[in-house]
């Protein structure tokens, strides 16, 4: 199988496989790409990535060198009055949304703007407008709040930088379900959400662990036999493999005991 390297070009965006060539480039390096919408610049992810033989790979054009990076702040010292603009003429039109940031393509031919909103926003108007002011080819990417974190960043309740920030490439799928087999949904979701709003990441980190675990545990409410006599499973503790049983007795004794200690 070709080998090939991953680059993200833009943060909401799936990563991107290009010929690996001889390049000795590594994760983290800046590379100049060539995209179907035009010249772009992207950082790699990863490397020596293996594809199908019927993938056709386009080749990085080049390592970013000290000029590329130097234009590329000159777009980032830009990106303010950019977006003070764009957000004059959306409180203009009125529109329902909430602009996020702007990225500048490396060719300097397009401006990306892009915002989150609750539904659908027609913004044409505004899109002829931006055109006639910036003179540059404009698009306008709506993102969901998981993107918005990532791209802005954030501190999570952990105290650490926020993990779509700070390393994962996508975003898997977070359901109660994670939250459920780790037995933590009784603390709320304000309690198991990230600055998103959305469900913590971090759910699925442990998740299949705790699969494991559950699996030889018996049922809540299930009714076991102990040294200590006959009794009902009303807790469990998955990390230490025990179960808290109330005996069946006239004192309503409650046991900790172990799995290997029930039957």
């Amino acid at each position: 199988m070709p080998k090939a390297i991953g680059v993200q070009v833009y943060s909401w965006e799936d990563i991107r496989h290009f010929d690996a060539g001889d390049s000795d480039l590594a994760t983290g390096d800046k590379v100049i790409v060539r995209t179907e919408m035009g010249t772009d610049i992207g950082t790699v992810k990863y490397t020596d990535h293996e594809v199908k033989d019927d993938i056709e790979l386009t080749p990085i054009l080049r390592k970013a060198t000290a000029e590329d990076l130097e234009k590329q702040e000159r777009y980032e010292a830009r990106r303010e009055e950019a977006l003070g603009k764009c957000r004059e003429l959306v409180r203009q039109h009125k529109l329902p949304m909430k602009l996020v940031n702007v990225f500048f393509s490396f060719d300097g031919s397009r401006l990306i703007f892009t915002f989150t909103a609750e539904a659908r926003v027609d913004f044409r108007r505004l899109v002829r407008d931006l055109t006639r002011t910036f003179q540059k080819s404009i698009r306008l990417q709506q993102i969901g709040s998981r993107d918005e974190a990532k791209m802005t960043g954030a501190v999570g309740m952990c105290g650490q930088e926020v993990c779509c920030t700070k390393f994962l490439n996508e975003f898997a799928s977070i359901t109660t379900d994670l939250a459920r087999v780790q037995q933590m949904t009784h603390r709320g979701s304000e309690r198991i959400s990230g600055v998103c709003g959305r469900l913590m990441c971090c759910l699925n980190y442990e998740a299949e662990q705790y699969r494991e675990w559950l699996a030889n545990m018996p049922e809540l409410g299930s009714l076991v036999r102990t040294k200590q006599g006959k009794g009902k499973v009303i807790d469990r503790n998955l990390p230490k493999q025990t179960v808290r049983i109330l005996l069946d007795d006239k004192d309503r004794t409650q046991v900790e005991v172990g799995l290997k200690d029930i039957k």
